[in-house]
């Protein structure tokens, strides 16, 4: 069965000073953060994780994104993968080599996340709206 290509939809940086974290990535790129949205507690602490969304430039489309973290939220950067069910996405990529490390969780807007390690231990993310 062919598997159908899917999207890269967000990106996050996480750690455990999230308001140096976005005064850091707002100086070096510009990017703004809107931290009025709520996001799942694994993923970051309450009030600490700022959406920023690049959009279209003269350089072409980017990607909307988050940095956040606080207390007990460690180093990262990850990238999530826009698929329909992200139970099932887990099962595959366990099923290929894979390895889950969080998830699936719904944050409170109805977005359901989760995370996996591939076989070289890279982090992955995969979305979908609940």
């Amino acid at each position: 069965m062919p598997v159908t290509p899917r999207a890269v939809v967000h990106f996050e940086v996480t750690g455990e000073d999230a308001a140096g974290l976005r005064g850091y990535y707002g100086r070096l790129f510009g990017w703004e953060f809107d931290t009025s949205s709520p996001v799942a507690p694994e993923v970051s602490a309450p009030g600490e994780y700022g959406f920023t969304d690049p959009g279209r430039t003269s350089r072409g489309a980017g990607i909307p994104g988050g940095v956040g973290g606080g207390a007990g939220h460690g180093p990262r950067a990850v990238f999530y993968v826009g698929v329909p069910d992200v139970g099932a996405a887990l099962e595959q990529a366990e099923a290929l080599g894979g390895q889950r490390v969080m998830g699936p969780v719904r944050a409170p807007s109805g977005l359901v996340v989760a995370h996996f390690r591939d076989p070289a231990g890279n982090l992955v993310g995969v979305a979908a709206v609940g």
